[in-house]
């Protein structure tokens, strides 16, 4: 492609990253040269592309029009690695001309995975288990529940490994909310949005995370605040503010044709980028979820799906859910691109893996049964069953379930 995009939610590295493969860099945040820059944006766009390729332009979307401006350098030089787009906003579509297909590629970038810490021991990959479904998995981790609990309260932003002690590792989460609904969802589009209704809806949010919550209920759940006046478009208003910020990154339902659509639950799974999002926005700790492990065990489902969209993400995965009525459910369901698929649980604890085992297998049957009665395409059969863990052992179950601690995996 003639340039790449990179788009993540704030802190998570994308300029450091981008800035070791960039020859030359511009940043549209510069506070000593911002008004020159968009100044020359508004006027003559092509003079902030001329530099030595691939040429950065961080914060590119503070100045849309840059976007067509790439486009159309990208064309004229008809060579691949032109530029670096990176920012922390979604695209706002009404102030572009064209898409920038064939000509700009998308990446998304989230916050570190445990692998990429240095936490998981990458004993087992998710990628050789989909080209080698049929192998059995073996390994450990010295990981402890209290590390991993830790690790979610700390998250994955990269901030966090230049600070020694613990307790500044804690802080750069709970700043980093503080900064998205002081500062960031106004800055988002030039609107001006209340501070305390945004702090609100991050902890109904919170409090909602890894769960099939209505809006209406989280809606409810922030007007019942004192003082707090909010009309249900307002509150829309703002959530759609924090899933362009991509801090709020819900999970939608997987609805095979298994069941009848009235069965199979339609609604988005709430979710953030990262489980430290959740952690601050409640002004829980480490030593506060030791004892509620039950309230860890949704936090826990957050951090799995992070690390799953990180180790996917070069095979184009995507994440999903599976649940009906009847009580047959996936936690996670992770595709490729080629069409492979994965029915993932997440069970904190080894009391747990049994039931979640015989969520997978009954939901295989299900689909193995809906093929024999198909009288059009069958659906494709799952081709790895497995559950994530905060224990220490990965092993291969009988019935073909791979249990698998998360600090074991990588991609």
């Amino acid at each position: 492609m003639g340039a790449v995009l990179i788009e993540g939610p704030k802190w998570c590295g994308k300029t450091t990253t981008a800035a070791q493969w960039a020859r030359s860099i511009i940043s549209l945040q510069d506070t000593d040269h911002r008004e020159e820059y968009l100044m020359t944006a508004a006027t003559k766009p092509s003079f902030l592309l001329e530099g030595e390729a691939p040429r950065l332009i961080d914060e590119w979307q503070d100045a849309p029009m840059l976007w067509d401006a790439v486009r159309t350098k990208v064309d004229e030089r008809g060579m691949a690695g032109q530029f670096i787009l990176t920012g922390s906003n979604a695209i706002d579509d009404s102030k572009i001309h064209h898409s920038g297909t064939g000509r700009i590629s998308r990446l998304e970038m989230l916050p570190m995975s445990l692998w990429e810490y240095g936490e998981s021991n990458g004993t087992i990959s998710l990628m050789d288990m989909f080209d080698n479904p049929q192998q059995e998995v073996f390994a450990q981790t010295e990981l402890t529940m209290e590390e991993i609990i830790f690790a979610a309260c700390r998250g994955g932003w990269p901030a966090t490994l230049r600070l020694q002690d613990d307790t500044s590792k804690l802080l750069v989460a709970t700043e980093y909310v503080k900064s998205v609904y002081k500062n960031d969802i106004s800055r988002i589009d030039g609107v001006k949005r209340n501070s305390k209704l945004a702090r609100l809806i991050l902890k109904s949010y919170a409090r909602n995370i890894s769960t099939l919550a209505k809006t209406a209920s989280i809606f409810s759940d922030v007007t019942a605040a004192d003082n707090i006046e909010c009309s249900r478009p307002t509150f829309e208003n703002y959530v759609e503010a924090l899933e362009k910020l991509f801090v709020i990154m819900d999970i939608d339902a997987w609805c095979p044709a298994i069941r009848s659509k009235t069965a199979i639950q339609s609604r988005p799974k709430r979710a953030f980028c990262d489980p430290s999002i959740a952690v601050a926005a409640l002004g829980l700790t480490p030593d506060a979820l030791m004892t509620q492990l039950k309230t860890f065990g949704f936090i826990f489902e957050q951090m799995c799906a992070r690390d799953l969209r990180v180790y996917s993400a070069a095979h184009d995965g995507t994440l999903s859910y599976y649940r009906d009525r009847y009580g047959l459910e996936a936690d996670l369901v992770l595709h490729l691109a080629d069409g492979r698929y994965a029915l993932i649980e997440c069970k904190l604890g080894s009391h747990e893996i049994n039931d979640g085992a015989s969520h997978l297998l009954e939901l295989k049957k299900l689909i193995q049964e809906h093929n024999r009665e198909a009288k059009q395409v069958p659906l494709r059969e799952p081709d790895l069953l497995i559950i994530l863990t905060g224990g220490q052992m990965a092993y291969t179950r009988p019935d073909g379930v791979k249990v698998i601690p998360l600090s074991c995996l990588k991609d």
